[in-house]
């Protein structure tokens, strides 16, 4: 990180005078910032040496010359997120400023603590219809519903990001352009983006069927309306230290009888449990999965993946369940969509 104060230039500062500032500097950049120090441009060597290409006088004003639409990152960007633009960007250098536009620091790439990087394509499911929303979704596709100030699909994508994860795989159906132009290619954020386009809902594993290739590393799969802390490489890690096929992770579900529950042998009254709470590992909704497994899914059918993790106990194949014990809020209805506002609100997540 670097400290900007002798690198910011006004616009109306010369051509020259930022020659100097540049080379006495050790990052080959001026900053050009109006009155309240919003960042309006930015200046490097290259792009003096392109303006005397061009035959503009070195006395003239540097807004002539300057770069006045560079590529930043906000103050709430991970590292991961500011490293993945510099690698996308080939920078060595990025301002990062506030919502405002206000700059605060220079990030540079020898600087930056980059996290592993992993090569594992994640493939986040966006294509459900969000009815139980009602009037929420009519509109907008529960991905894009907004928990803070950021949609959810979003939030979950740069969670992925600080986790060291850069290629991305959205499955999408309903009101599916709006999600692809929110998103794009990723560029936004420093990563790739690619979409399957489900004509007709082929269910969280039907859909892996669309894949345009079959990837050399095992898949991590979400639904896109999930919010969770869970370490994703530790989830990669296990998948593979247990030598699984299939890992699906899974959280405990108490469950309380609101009766007493009798049990009976014949016409024999046996015992008497009142309103005894029953304990369930039931599917969190995130799974990794080897590549030879998807030649397992049918083709345009709908299969959900309890269904493609029944097919493979079937076969007797390796499969593993990864636990939850972080936070995990699956948005389901109105009121978990509400408790997320608000949990977020509370710097929960």
């Amino acid at each position: 990180m670097k400290q900007i104060d002798k690198l910011l230039i006004s616009p109306h500062t010369s051509i020259l005078e930022a020659l100097h500032i540049i080379d006495k500097g050790t990052v080959q950049i001026a900053l050009v910032v109006d009155t309240d120090k919003r960042l309006i441009g930015t200046i490097t060597d290259g792009d003096i040496r392109r303006g005397i290409l061009r035959g503009i006088d070195l006395n003239s004003e540097v807004n002539l010359i300057m770069k006045n639409d560079p590529i930043t990152s906000l103050d709430v960007d991970s590292k991961d997120i500011v490293y993945a633009k510099m690698k996308n960007y080939n920078l060595k250098h990025i301002p990062i400023t506030n919502a405002d536009g206000k700059i605060l620091r220079l990030e540079l790439l020898g600087e930056i603590i980059k996290l592993e990087r992993s090569d594992n394509w994640v493939v986040l499911m966006a294509g459900g219809l969000g009815t139980r929303l009602g009037e929420l979704t009519r509109d907008c596709p529960k991905p894009l519903l907004k928990v803070g100030s950021k949609p959810i699909l979003e939030v979950i994508l740069e969670n992925f990001i600080s986790n060291g994860f850069y290629r991305f795989i959205i499955s999408v159906n309903y009101k599916a352009d709006m999600i692809m132009e929110y998103f794009g290619n990723g560029l936004k954020w420093g990563v790739e983006i690619i979409y399957l386009q489900e004509n007709k809902r082929l269910g969280t594993a039907g859909a892996l069927s669309l894949l345009p290739f079959i990837p050399d590393k095992p898949i991590l799969v979400m639904n896109g309306d999930l919010l969770t802390k869970v370490n994703f490489q530790q989830l990669l890690d296990f998948h593979l230290d247990t030598g699984a096929k299939a890992t699906m992770c899974v959280r405990e579900y108490e469950f309380q009888v609101p009766y007493g529950v009798v049990k009976v042998d014949n016409y024999r009254l046996q015992s008497i449990e009142e309103k005894p709470v029953q304990q369930f590992f039931i599917s969190g909704g995130i799974y990794v999965i080897s590549p030879e497994v998807l030649h397992h899914i049918p083709e345009q059918t709908f299969y959900d993946m309890p269904s493609l993790f029944e097919k493979l106990l079937q076969l007797n194949a390796p499969t593993s369940a990864f636990p939850i014990r972080e936070y995990w809020m699956d948005i389901g209805r109105m009121d978990d969509f509400e408790r997320a506002n608000s949990e977020h609100l509370e710097g929960i997540f």
